[in-house]
């Protein structure tokens, strides 16, 4: 059965520009924190974990995971935070310090094009330390992560600056000349014991949860219907759509979703097919046309990012002069099975290779052998 795009989503809705995003400035309570802004913080796909009142949300459609991103000037803080679902920081610009424990007393640096996938219930936070411009997106797990507790030292910094969160997660600007109702309930932070008992990871643990933009392993053997047609897929988190079957993350580690890069050179293309799960495209760089069955074809520029429904058939073509890279997030955490329209596989079986049964490619005279 031939899958319609909802056509109660336009194409040019589920296209979101890097010049689309809307700032928010007052999305969390460290907005009055001295060393914590400037911060510009964006929601691309779904709401995040938010807590002001005026966050514009780019694509409000649910996917199974949010996406947003952030931006501080350089030596600006992003204090201990906690989360309940996967959170994955990916560098597209500068040198970022990843910190962790609740007074941030361990840390590493990525840079650009890396990637780490923090774990839950442990405190977290982030400091530029490279470029005025540097750029972080962020994947936060389930359409609904729970939302996002501070630790004990951000909410006293915060209320010392007028500046309330409630336990229903809303902000109570006192600074600004907003009133504490009796009726509001204020959050209560985790005690010292609590703190004491939430996992702790060495800095090689943490480690392990890197993965370096240097390091991936990239194959171009990975996508049935791009064999040695310079398409090259690299996983880094997750069971993504990789066909290859020596292909594994580096973090295989259920988050809900996975992550993986996408490379075309230029001129190449990969043809008709789709996927079962809803995908997001973030463009590390330009020149990926993506042509969306029933709607119509974008062409993505640096750090935009484009939402292809679940079921929907694509094909994708590096229309520029140099290498098409995006980072692939996929709903779901089990692999991802592509299907192949039929002339697709009717190329790959004239030279000889098929999709054996646990999805991955091999020989054809195997697979397809008549029965004894």
């Amino acid at each position: 059965m031939t899958a319609i795009v909802d056509p109660s989503v336009a194409l040019r809705a589920r296209l979101i520009r890097k010049s689309d995003l809307v700032p928010n400035e007052a999305a969390f309570i460290d907005y009055r924190i001295p060393g914590c802004r400037p911060k510009l913080n964006y929601a691309l796909i779904g709401p995040g974990v938010a807590q002001g009142a005026k966050q514009f949300v780019n694509l409000e459609e649910p996917h199974g995971f949010n996406i947003g991103a952030v931006n501080v000037p350089h030596g600006v803080v992003n204090p201990p935070h906690l989360h309940f679902t996967a959170e994955v920081f990916v560098c597209y610009r500068g040198d970022w310090a990843i910190t962790w424990g609740a007074e941030a007393e361990h840390e590493l640096a990525i840079g650009e094009g890396d990637l780490i996938s923090v774990p839950t219930w442990i405190y977290r936070g982030f400091r530029n330390i490279g470029v005025d411009d540097g750029f972080l997106f962020a994947v936060l797990g389930r359409d609904h992560s729970g939302g996002i507790l501070w630790a004990p030292q951000v909410v006293r910094a915060a209320q010392e600056n007028g500046l309330y969160l409630t336990d229903d997660d809303r902000l109570i600007d006192v600074a600004a000349g907003e009133k504490i109702q009796p009726s509001d309930r204020l959050f209560e932070p985790m005690s010292a014991a609590d703190i004491a008992a939430l996992p702790r990871y060495s800095v090689a643990e943490m480690s392990k949860h890197v993965v370096r933009q240097s390091v991936l392993a990239w194959s171009e053997r990975a996508l049935l219907g791009a064999l040695d047609a310079g398409v090259a897929l690299a996983p880094a988190i997750g069971y993504g759509m990789s066909e290859d079957a020596r292909q594994l993350a580096p973090i295989t580690t259920p988050r809900g979703f996975s992550c993986e890069w996408l490379r075309l050179a230029p001129g190449a293309s990969l043809p008709r097919h789709r996927l079962a799960a809803k995908q997001v495209l973030i463009a590390k760089s330009a020149g990926l046309a993506i042509q969306l069955e029933g709607a119509g074809s974008v062409t993505l520029g640096e750090w935009d990012t484009f939402s292809i429904p679940g079921n929907a058939w694509r094909s994708m073509h590096n229309s520029g002069g140099a290498d098409a890279l995006v980072l692939v997030v996929s709903a779901g955490d089990e692999r991802k099975r592509i299907e192949w329209s039929d002339a697709v596989r009717s190329r790959a079986a004239h030279a000889g290779w098929a999709i054996d049964a646990e999805g991955c490619i091999a020989p054809r005279r195997f697979v397809e052998r008549a029965p004894s």
